[in-house]
């Protein structure tokens, strides 16, 4: 859960929990509001459904795919479904570290949204939705647009962009150039330069490209993340290298 602060989440599924009790409606008190002709709620519909708005943003974190795996509910309860994902998503929060532990390899997690903000601002949107395989392509298609702004070009793309931003050669009137490190002649300085050229042309030949010709395939949750981490190393390398433009010495 990486990025995502535990105790506010905790509190904030509390509350829900709290608000979302049912009572009869005997023993009701001010300010209770009905929801069936015998039950209420420790909070008003109008409460509830302000704070579940809230907690609806921490299962998408916590329980990716509550909405499919409760099923649930209660006919006099419009917020049964909502209430078992908060006492779920609560339990996981609080025992994640002693799951991890006992059931098994206690190995260290990547997070999607702790990936370079290209890559995640592009994929975001699909990849909550749960459209893996697009999301991908969208992170693709980010990648390639702030890498054509960072150096002022609109006349290449994907692989060709990379080739030449990353060569070796000097920079040319209209052609600038990305340098991972201050330009000198040594066998590092050519190595990451080569590096990045060959890895960008992995990563849209290998990934980029086939998203594209197979529009309605879809993948793993999984093999989409690894994709989205291969997309975020290049957006790093862009990202922090500087661009040498036409008549800088090189």
């Amino acid at each position: 859960m990486s990025g995502l602060n535990i105790e506010w989440a905790l509190n904030e599924l509390d509350k829900f929990v709290e608000q979302t009790a049912m009572r009869n409606a005997s023993s009701s008190g001010a300010g209770w509001v009905s929801i069936s002709n015998k039950d209420l709620t420790a909070a008003s519909d109008a409460e509830v459904a302000k704070q579940a708005q809230v907690v609806e943003k921490i299962f998408e974190r916590v329980l990716p795919h509550w909405r499919d795996d409760i099923t649930g509910k209660m006919a006099n309860n419009r917020w049964a479904k909502h209430r078992e994902a908060a006492i779920r998503a609560r339990e996981e929060l609080v025992r994640a570290e002693e799951i991890r532990k006992n059931l098994g390899d206690n190995a260290p997690e990547i997070s999607a949204a702790n990936l370079h903000p290209w890559i995640w601002s592009g994929a975001r949107s699909l990849w909550q939705s749960g459209h893996f395989a697009q999301a991908v392509r969208d992170a693709a298609t980010k990648l390639n647009a702030e890498t054509q702004n960072k150096v002022g070009r609109r006349d290449v793309s994907e692989t060709d962009l990379f080739k030449q931003s990353f060569s070796l050669d000097g920079a040319k009137p209209g052609k600038a150039r990305l340098r991972r490190l201050t330009p000198e002649d040594s066998d590092t300085y050519r190595s990451v330069q080569r590096g990045a050229m060959a890895f960008a042309e992995g990563v849209f030949a290998g990934i980029r490209n086939p998203l594209s010709h197979e529009a309605d395939q879809e993948m793993s949750e999984q093999v989409a993340l690894e994709h989205l981490a291969a997309l975020s190393v290049l957006a790093r390398w862009v990202d922090e290298s500087t661009v040498e433009h036409a008549g800088e010495p090189s």
